[in-house]
């Protein structure tokens, strides 16, 4: 167990950090004032190191972790797996201290504290689960639990039979991304109305969170796309959104809308010759303008009050414009 301590990395992210979507410099130097004590707890480390003798003390200390009806002998056995022991190996060459990791972290929920001053800060517990990589991060009321395992970067052997799209996911650069959207998911209410554009600007309003939270951070890993998704995105926006209007999808009700442009996949779905040049989950992309539109023309709006309005509400008073 360690607190996390002010280092230099703090300094040279307040230096990169601008208004553009995330406050002023004048806010940024507020925030960084905004004391937090985020305690870390290297169960990964706990584990590796344990003899058989030490396993009742390491349920006591992590009795969340092994759950009752669970017998010794299987924690036992993990421990002595020979693949569990080559997957404990790569994390601890991988991450041998979590300095920048705690850093950015610390940075992370001072921003929390700035916005949301109520929210409690979690204890942050690291471990492995096996490649679990649809809970790499669990956020609760207390605890946030990261899987390492999950960040030893998109090329690395455990990912070979995972989908690209999916490992590129799998990098050090986006864990904090990571904890940021599941920490979004437990503050943005979730769209009442069934219409493609109240799905489009739910995950907008995910996006433009960060803008606020994580405003050091490029958008590329706000919303996990590759340079060149990126640019893509940006330089078809306003024909992604023509195809939209003039299909009449914005208010359409087809749950297959949310798999081809929303959920996570190699590319989205247009059924057109582009679609191999497209990134999946577009239709986040184009949400995350509406509000980044909204948000510009309505300065007045608290952060919080944006996160509560409507979805279709929000894109009415948005004047979204896409450039031509």
């Amino acid at each position: 167990m360690r607190k996390v301590a002010g280092c230099f990395l703090l300094t040279l992210l307040s230096l990169t950090q601008s208004g553009c979507g995330g406050g002023s410099s004048e806010i940024s130097e507020e925030v960084l004032r905004i004391p937090v004590d985020i305690r870390w707890h290297r169960f990964d480390q706990d584990f590796d190191r344990m003899s058989p003798a030490d396993l009742p003390a390491l349920k006591a200390t992590y009795p969340y972790l092994f759950p009752e009806h669970y017998p010794d002998s299987i924690w036992l056995a993990k421990h002595a797996d020979s693949l569990q022991e080559v997957l404990r190996a790569e994390v601890r060459q991988a991450f041998p201290d979590l300095g920048p990791q705690q850093a950015a972290l610390e940075l992370f929920f001072k921003h929390v504290r700035y916005y949301f001053p109520q929210y409690p800060l979690p204890e942050v517990v690291t471990l492995t689960n096996d490649v679990d990589y649809e809970n790499r991060v669990i956020l609760t009321d207390s605890l946030l639990l990261i899987g390492l395992d999950n960040y030893l970067g998109p090329d690395h052997e455990f990912y070979g039979n995972i989908e690209r799209y999916i490992a590129g996911g799998l990098d050090a650069e986006l864990m904090v991304s990571d904890v940021a959207d599941a920490f979004g998911e437990r503050v943005v209410p979730a769209p009442e109305a069934r219409s493609f554009v109240s799905q489009m600007v739910y995950y907008g309003k995910l996006l433009a969170l960060k803008d606020r939270l994580l405003p050091a951070a490029p958008d590329s890993v706000k919303i996990g796309y590759s340079a060149g998704h990126l640019e893509w995105a940006h330089e078809n926006e306003g024909q992604i959104w023509r195809y939209f209007i003039e299909r009449e999808l914005l208010y359409d009700t087809d749950r297959e809308l949310v798999a081809r442009f929303l959920d996570p996949a190699p590319f989205s779905k247009f059924r057109l010759v582009l679609d191999n040049e497209s990134p999946g989950r577009i239709g986040r992309y184009m949400g995350w303008q509406i509000v980044r539109s909204y948000m510009a023309d309505h300065p007045e709006t608290e952060l919080r009050q944006m996160l509560q309005l409507p979805g279709e509400t929000l894109f009415r008073e948005s004047n979204y414009k896409p450039p031509k």
